[in-house]
């Protein structure tokens, strides 16, 4: 199985610093959408962990997120592509969960449902978390400069990570 992670926020759709709240606030990076079908249609598995403190903070509902959700699963579809599994962590960041990035659970969460080792998959993120994350199970650290990915850059990146445009960038790499 050939699997690629994405982190969501900054990778796949815009951020935002006061959070993606609303499905009309959920706007697609251009060329994100059309990059996750195009690997889909290239035979990878495309799976999705996303740190979502908003739940807990009471920014929007689990409706809401769900909703964001089937958009990004809707709008691949539309490209002739497939989302794989999405996993989320709806932890605030004093709940010392497991899963909230740069803890490693939600990858450990996707190679489960998988049955597929980590090591050497790569898991592209915009920040430091992200790629914590990653090397926390032994997966490729990628960074994209969407996002905040060129401010992470700035601060620093372990030195084995890859680092692209975008999303777009990535697939080309990948295709």
């Amino acid at each position: 199985m050939k699997l690629l992670i994405l982190d969501r926020d900054g990778v796949i759709n815009f951020d935002s610093d006061a959070y993606i709240k609303t499905l009309e606030e959920w706007l697609p990076i251009p060329g994100s959408v059309e990059a996750i079908a195009q690997l889909s249609k290239a035979g990878w598995t495309v799976a999705v962990a996303t740190n979502q403190s908003g739940i807990a903070r009471g920014y929007y509902p689990q409706a809401t997120l769900d909703a964001m959700h089937a958009r990004l699963r809707e709008l691949v579809a539309g490209h002739g592509g497939e989302v794989g599994h999405i996993v989320y962590c709806p932890h605030g960041p004093d709940e010392g969960c497991a899963c909230r990035k740069p803890k490693p659970g939600m990858l450990l969460a996707i190679a489960e449902h998988y049955q597929v080792p980590l090591a050497g998959v790569w898991f592209v993120g915009d920040s430091k978390g992200d790629l914590q994350a990653a090397l926390a199970v032994d997966a490729q650290p990628v960074l994209v400069k969407t996002g905040k990915g060129e401010k992470t850059l700035e601060n620093g990146v372990p030195e084995n990570t890859l680092v692209f445009d975008d999303l777009a960038a990535v697939a080309r790499a990948l295709i």
